[in-house]
């Protein structure tokens, strides 16, 4: 395991903000679930008081798309890999392969073995739960998978499906996100599968966030509409979600067209305003992502990347005082942009106040996911293909 030097410079800050932060032109903000259409206005100032710096340790590497990870009570780092593999990390052990029956697996373009979570309940059920690309009875969808895993780390089990049907075509727009609960529910974020009706399309699962029940897959009883799995609609391709500590909110990261990558505070039953269907012309990429004209009500994002897209693939809440200013702000992984940006949330959690990033990130490329963990640090993989890493990343006070 390599331990690269923390370093904070004016250029580099200045660098990688100058890929996150909207163009001279505005960004949208609204408070979600008041006002239906977006208001306009100039991007979040870069902040006065910079982040700490950060030692970044290098977990694993030589590796091929690493999409989610995860940290089990034990210490043990628990990663997956697009194209089909797990592997565990055990404290003060090498990297070591996982068994696992992924026959049925879908690896194509932007889809394939994606979000990893683990059940709350994790050193009782050793339950581990999978969002992937599933091939069944000569069809193609994305599901999420429950499995068992092996006390020693030496594979998981599949126990079963706990929910599939979400739309893939060439494996665009396929990706998604696990958030469990407590209460023993998961949030789920999908994909659009670049299909210009399902984000508006309440009977498919496409471009939603669903909400079910982890043992069953059931649709959770108090969803706003108990029948159905849907808790919000009109997304494009939510790449990322985020319960705040202490207040319940739980926020979206969703990945824009030309324009827009958002962070939105879900609403139940909000409708986010993606709407590419124009027409029967096809999909339209050039529309905002919160278009209020055409779906009546639509919520305005929190943040916005504006005119330019960073592509935002994930979002986690930094923890603890090593953080200084910047603990509980939201941290999100940005894949063009190449970059860990933090945002600082108004405190009734509708707006951004302050923005900058991590900037020893920046020479690690593409950033897929970003996953707080209770002790302070902040687990990160890369996305640049047959040479990506996992990364344990610790302020330094």
């Amino acid at each position: 395991m390599t331990r690269r030097p923390a370093a904070l410079t004016a250029v580099a800050l200045a660098a990688g903000l100058a890929a996150a932060a909207c163009s001279s032109a505005a960004c949208s903000f609204s408070e979600a679930g008041a006002d239906s259409s977006p208001a306009t206005t100039t991007a979040p100032p870069i902040a006065d008081t910079a982040p700490p710096p950060v030692s970044v340790e290098v977990v694993a590497d030589g590796l091929d798309h690493p999409w989610d990870v995860a940290k089990a009570p034990d210490g043990t780092i628990l990663f997956t890999e697009r194209a089909g593999s797990f592997t565990a990390v055990r404290p003060g052990a090498e990297p070591t392969p996982m068994s696992a029956d992924l026959s049925d697996l879908v690896a194509s373009s932007e889809t394939g073995l994606m979000a990893l979570a683990l059940s709350p309940g994790f050193e009782q059920d050793r339950t581990a739960y999978t969002c992937q690309g599933i091939e069944s009875g000569g069809g193609r969808s994305v599901g999420v998978v429950a499995w068992t895993v092996a006390p020693d780390w030496s594979g998981l089990t599949r126990e079963r499906t706990v929910i599939d049907g979400f739309p893939v075509s060439t494996g665009r727009h396929g990706g998604c996100r696990i958030l469990p609960a407590d209460d023993g529910t998961l949030l789920i974020g999908t994909g659009d599968a670049a299909q210009p009706s399902v984000p508006q399309d309440r009977n498919s699962l496409g471009g939603k966030v669903l909400r079910v029940d982890a043992a069953t897959g059931a649709p959770a009883a108090d969803n706003p509409d108990p029948a159905s799995p849907m808790f919000t609609l009109g997304h494009r391709n939510v790449q990322g979600l985020a319960e705040q500590p202490g207040t319940g909110r739980v926020y979206s990261v969703e990945q824009g067209s030309s324009r827009d990558d958002e962070v939105n505070l879900l609403t139940p039953g909000g409708n986010y305003g993606w709407s590419p269907d124009r027409s029967g012309s096809g999909y339209d990429e050039s529309v905002p992502m919160t278009d209020p004209d055409r779906v009546p009500g639509a919520l305005g994002a929190v943040w916005s990347s504006g005119p330019s897209t960073v592509a935002t693939a994930s979002g986690t809440f930094l923890t603890g005082s090593g953080w200084g200013a910047w603990d509980g702000a939201l941290a999100v992984g940005v894949q063009k942009g190449q970059q860990v940006l933090l945002l600082r949330l108004s405190d009734d959690g509708t707006t951004v106040t302050e923005q900058t990033t991590l900037p020893e990130l920046s020479e690690f490329g593409r950033i897929r996911t970003v996953s707080a963990q209770p002790d302070g640090t902040l687990l990160v993989t890369t996305d640049n293909g047959e040479t990506d890493s996992v990364l344990l990343v610790a302020p330094q006070t």
